[in-house]
């Protein structure tokens, strides 16, 4: 069973002087078998905020589909919009209950969160454990984030604009797709600003 539940993929977020970019590659697997070649691992939660996935789908679907219900609540609530801060402990309590649940098959799926509130834009690394991270310059996850880190790490610089960082994410990703064979079959872009989110 171990064999069949391992999952790949490679997710990347870049924090820019203008906003944040959000990249992952398209394909799912199941093992050794390629289950989706068109696989949405960046998806938007509502105005303000953006997630990429890594991990076990099903968790994945769910914590995210959690996460947009328990924001909306809270906006209706308290009749304001959440900020990043906010949304990303929401988050993370997500994924502490998820992976603290009794299952024949262990919850774990792995967030990079961006999102503007009135103070800028900021990008989180929820870990599968429920641990939430500010990053201030780049992450990446997944099974192909060690060749992606690679890149990273040699061309990142500080103060880069969103469009030098999309050019930035997809050299990642795609350096991943030529050496990680859970990662493939295109790459998939959202940048985020303080006026909106773009694919």
């Amino acid at each position: 069973m171990e064999n069949k539940l391992k999952t790949g993929t490679t997710t990347v977020g870049i924090v820019c002087k203008d906003g944040v970019v959000l990249a992952a590659d398209m394909r799912a697997t199941a093992g050794s078998m390629i289950v989706d070649k068109k696989a949405d691992k960046v998806h938007l939660i509502n105005d303000e905020f953006a997630v990429t996935w890594a991990g076990t789908v099903s968790d994945a679907q769910l914590v995210t589909k959690l996460f947009k219900a328990e924001l909306k609540l809270k906006d209706i609530r308290t009749n304001k919009k959440p900020s990043a801060k906010e949304a990303a402990n929401l988050l993370g309590g997500l994924l502490y209950s998820n992976i603290r649940r009794m299952s024949m098959i262990p919850g774990i799926a792995h967030f990079l969160l961006a999102g503007k509130d009135k103070t800028g834009v900021h990008l989180y690394d929820l870990f599968p454990d429920g641990s939430v991270t500010y990053i201030t310059d780049y992450v990446s996850s997944g099974s192909g984030s060690v060749f992606a880190y690679g890149v990273l790490e040699t061309t990142h610089k500080k103060d880069m604009t969103t469009a030098e960082g999309v050019k930035l994410a997809v050299k990642a990703v795609n350096t991943a797709l030529q050496r990680d064979s859970a990662s493939g079959n295109g790459i998939n872009v959202f940048v985020i600003n303080d006026k909106e989110i773009k694919q």
